[in-house]
């Protein structure tokens, strides 16, 4: 559970008038490569990243096995506690998948300035029917969610079938996996996908925090 003991992994600049916070996906930590890449790009275009992990991973961190996610409850209260801890700045929130699906869940209640979701798990893979989309209908937060196109999450396809609040934007990054990755035929890049939905979730943080 939350224990006060959140750690908070910074990248980028010192100061500045607001920051991103971000959160990992199910199966990867806050030092992944994804968001190693993410968190030294954001910096270098000058957004203060912060960077922290759920309990579940920190365990399989320490001991090196697999573990499910926390209760939904307790994901939460992690989120909570981030937020809490940098009070005093206009805040973008979000993460890599289910980073991002729990910082989207609460977010209005939480009144931060944006949220950005890198790769919305829309529903589970191979279950289209099992959405997880009910709360992004009335979201009131302004919303970026780079998304790739053929993302078994959630693809391009499937998205125009969901009703979303006016409050999100999604950026396609063409031919893009879960992890915004093009296959090598697209023509497509890793770093070119990667570089635009950082140039894009840059200039979203800076017009958000203003």
């Amino acid at each position: 559970m939350a224990d006060g003991l959140l750690e908070l992994l910074r990248s980028g600049p010192p100061g500045g008038d607001g920051a991103l916070v971000l959160a990992h996906g199910a199966g990867a930590g806050m030092r992944s490569p994804f968001m190693e890449a993410f968190a030294e790009g954001l910096g270098e275009r000058g957004i203060p990243v912060y960077r922290f992990e759920f309990p579940y991973m920190r365990a399989m961190t320490a001991s090196g096995r697999r573990r499910p996610p926390n209760p939904e409850a307790i994901l939460r209260r992690c989120w909570a506690e981030a937020i809490d801890r940098l009070t005093g700045r206009p805040l973008v929130i979000g993460g890599k998948s289910l980073g991002g699906r729990i910082a989207s869940l609460i977010a209005d209640e939480s009144a931060v300035a944006g949220l950005v979701c890198l790769g919305y798990p829309f529903h589970p893979p191979g279950r289209p029917e099992r959405t997880r989309t009910a709360h992004l209908a009335d979201l009131r937060t302004p919303t970026l969610i780079c998304q790739g196109t053929r993302d078994p999450f959630g693809s391009f396809a499937e998205i125009g079938g969901y009703r979303l609040s006016p409050a999100i934007t999604v950026q396609w990054l063409e031919d893009g996996n879960h992890s915004l990755e093009p296959r090598r035929s697209s023509g497509r890049t890793i770093a070119g996908n990667w570089n635009d939905a950082m140039d894009r979730i840059a200039e979203f943080t800076r017009a958000a925090c203003r």
